[in-house]
C-alpha cells in the first residue's frame, strides 16, 4: 500500500542554523514530502510575535502545519511524520524496537541537548550557558555511545529510524561547540552512514569552536 501524501505542502517554521529544525527538515526530505520553509528571524523577534506564539506558545522552533494540524517539538514532529507518512521501519511497532527508538529520543532531549547542542549554542550564538559543563556532558555521552555503536550500524539497531534523525545533527556539529569527534571512530562511521542516505541534506556549518581556526 503506498504511503500517505499531504494534500498540500507542509509548512515548517524554523531557522537555518537550528539543529532541532534541521531534524524535521531532514526527515521531510528523506520522506520526499512536499514542504515549505518559513524562516524566522529570531534576532528580530519573529518567534515572539503574537501570530507565531499562537502556533507555538513557547516561541521555539520548529513548528509544522500540516493541513489543520499544528504541532511543535522536533521529536514529536518526527513521531507524527513517521506514523503519518513513513513506513514502519522509521518507528517500529514491536515493543523492543519502539523502546530502542524512544531511548534515543530521550537522549536527544536530554544529554544531546545539554551536551553538544548547548556547547554549540555558546560558541555559535553566544548563549550564556556553562560551556565547560556542556562539553563534559558531550564527552561522557560520546564515550558511551561510541562503544555502543561498535556493534550496530544505526543507533536503534540494524536499520535507520527516526532515532538516527533525532541524534544526528547536534552530534555531527559537535566540533562547532568545541567537542572533537576524532576519538570516536564508531560515531564517525555512523554519521557517514546517515549522511549516505538518499536525499540527505546537511545543516550549514559555522566556523566556531574547533572549526574556528
Amino acid at each position: 500500500m503506498p504511503a500517505a501524501r499531504p494534500t498540500e505542502p507542509i509548512k515548517l517554521y524554523t531557522t537555518l542554523l537550528s539543529g532541532h529544525g534541521h531534524r524535521v527538515k531532514l526527515f521531510l526530505t528523506l520522506l520526499d514530502l512536499p514542504f515549505e520553509v518559513i524562516e524566522l528571524n529570531m534576532k528580530a523577534g519573529d518567534n515572539r510575535k503574537p501570530e507565531y506564539l499562537a502556533l507555538n506558545p513557547f516561541g521555539q522552533v520548529p513548528t509544522i502545519q500540516d493541513g489543520e494540524l499544528t504541532l511543535f517539538d522536533s521529536n514529536a514532529i518526527l513521531v507524527y511524520l513517521a506514523k503519518r507518512y513513513g513506513d514502519a521501519s522509521w518507528l517500529p511497532d514491536d515493543p523492543r524496537g519502539a523502546a530502542a527508538v524512544q531511548r534515543w529520543l530521550s537522549l536527544a532531549a536530554g544529554q544531546i541537548a545539554y551536551g553538544p547542542c548547548a556547547a554549540r549554542l555558546v560558541t555559535v550564538f553566544g548563549a550564556p550557558l556553562d560551556h565547560q559543563r556542556a562539553k563534559q556532558i558531550a564527552v561522557k555521552l560520546f564515550d558511551v555511545i561510541d562503544e555502543e555503536l561498535a556493534g550496530k550500524p544505526f543507533v536503534a539497531g540494524a536499520h535507520v529510524t527516526i532515532a538516527d534523525i533525532a541524534a544526528h545533527t547536534y552530534i555531527a556539529h559537535a566540533p562547532e561547540g568545541g567537542v572533537s569527534l576524532q576519538p570516536y571512530p564508531n560515531i564517525r562511521a555512523w554519521l557517514q552512514r546517515v549522511e549516505a542516505l538518499p536525499r540527505f541534506i546537511a545543516m550549514p556549518s559555522r566556523k566556531a569552536g574547533l572549526l574556528a581556526a
